[in-house]
């Protein structure tokens, strides 16, 4: 086992640890003080959609344990606590009136953190889109981008004074391409069509966002949290490095073009052109001003064939097999070293700024056996990757900080509540918390390079 101590010693002062989760996988209180559904309320609530029909109406009941749940994370002795915000309790219709309790809540929190000296690190959209907005067309219509833009004005001037840093986004990969064109997601579209209007318009309410946030509080740092696939080509074939290569465009280039380069790739637009939504003259220059940091979410690489099908659609490609035999109870291969090089690979094509890794964990499914939850897998996949980090630090890559995914188990979208990323075990029946195995190190490693960094 890495020692939790010389890890730290890896790390410069400045350097924060955290913990993540986000609104609609551990409030709970889905219809108190306001709030009004999601389309995650809607969708968990058809038959075949969640695992067990699963949904978020209770989760952690965080919503009504926010005291103890903010003292546990301070007693984790972490530097900074990334949530999201809830748009349905804040503008419960998506437009229309503001829910004051629902700011009150986030008040709440942010105050709590600033009491126990803890960083606070706003997502404003973690995929609970307000369900009324579904019946506008939801991220494929263009309206919705600009009721984000007068969303995140709402929440900035309400909180924006007390947040340490804000994220427009989280993870447009999965709310674009697994909710409008996988259908895994939310609202479990299955259209191309759908999904291209989708992704221009996040990208175009990201951008509108910015504007929003700078506006209210042009001190504010402001960025967006990706989930960048590291794809890796399944053999040294042409035919697959190209299919890797398109795959990047596909899954990366996306996002990444439009935000960094002000242009979507080349290859998208020669495949999807004439299906894509009308790309207004101002679109793409709102989209692409400067941020002042990224997140990355990294779980496991993407490794991908050639599809030889006839007609297969763009990226055509197919899955190819895992290299490493090391999987997660959710069945994800356990790859460090793609970490590093998503961050390589990402630097050497796009002028990014300074990164956290706002997401990384794994899911292991273990109980609590007389009082313990012995969960070494998941802590020595946490310090593994961690060491790519202070390895990347090293090379003189801006890593700025590192979230744990989870700070405790909770809702898991699809998968409801059988799968567990907590670093803190949640019984669903009784609520009570316990600090796992990984808890208690990663605990460890940020009292560590705490101490260092003020002595």
């Amino acid at each position: 086992m890495i020692d939790p101590q010389t890890l730290a010693a890896r790390f410069p002062a400045e350097f924060l640890f955290g913990v993540a989760t986000a609104s609609f996988q551990i409030e709970g209180a889905s219809k108190a003080d306001g709030r009004k559904p999601s389309i995650w309320d809607a969708f968990s609530n058809m038959p075949g959609r969640v695992f067990g029909r699963h949904n978020g109406d209770v989760a952690c009941d965080h919503y009504n344990r926010l005291e103890e749940d903010l003292d546990l994370i301070q007693s984790l002795g972490v530097d900074a606590y990334r949530f999201s915000i809830a748009w349905p309790r804040v503008i419960p219709d998506g437009t229309g009136p503001i829910n004051e309790k629902g700011l009150d809540f986030y008040d709440r929190l942010v105050d709590g953190c600033k009491a126990r000296g803890i960083k606070t690190f706003a997502t404003l959209y973690h995929w609970d889109l307000p369900l009324t907005l579904a019946g506008d067309g939801g991220w494929t219509a263009r309206s919705t981008a600009y009721a984000y833009q007068r969303y995140a004005k709402t929440v900035i001037a309400r909180l924006g004074d007390r947040l340490d840093a804000v994220a427009t986004f989280n993870e447009p990969w999965c709310s674009v391409w697994l909710s409008h064109l996988y259908g895994i997601h939310a609202p479990g579209e299955r259209s191309m069509d759908a999904a291209l209007h989708a992704l221009h318009y996040t990208n175009l309410a990201h951008g509108l966002g910015v504007q929003a946030i700078r506006e209210a509080q042009p001190e504010l740092p402001v960025g967006i949290v990706i989930n960048p696939m590291h794809v890796i080509p399944g053999s040294d074939s042409e035919a697959d490095r190209q299919a890797a290569e398109r795959a990047f465009d596909f899954h990366n280039g996306v996002f990444f073009g439009p935000l960094f380069k002000g242009a979507y790739p080349e290859s998208v637009l020669s495949a999807f052109g004439a299906r894509m939504p009308a790309v207004e003259p101002e679109d793409l220059a709102i989209i692409s001003q400067p941020l002042d940091w990224w997140g990355i979410n990294y779980y496991t690489p993407m490794r991908v064939a050639h599809d030889p099908a006839e007609g297969a659609e763009f990226p055509a490609t197919v899955s190819a097999p895992p290299v490493s035999q090391v999987k997660t109870d959710i069945g994800w291969e356990v790859f460090a070293p793609a970490l590093g090089d998503c961050i390589r690979t990402l630097n050497a094509r796009y002028d990014l700024p300074a990164c956290y890794i706002t997401e990384n964990g794994a899911c292991y499914n273990m109980g609590v056996v007389d009082g313990v939850v012995d969960d070494q897998p998941r802590l020595d996949y946490i310090a593994d990757h961690l060491q790519v980090t202070a390895d990347l630090i090293a090379e003189g890559y801006p890593m700025k900080g590192y979230f744990a995914w989870s700070l405790m188990d909770n809702f898991e979208w699809a998968e409801g509540y059988r799968m567990r990323f907590g670093i803190v075990h949640v019984d669903y029946d009784t609520q009570a918390r316990t600090i796992k195995k990984s808890g208690h190190w990663y605990q460890a490693l940020a009292k560590a390079h705490s101490a260092a960094a003020s002595a």
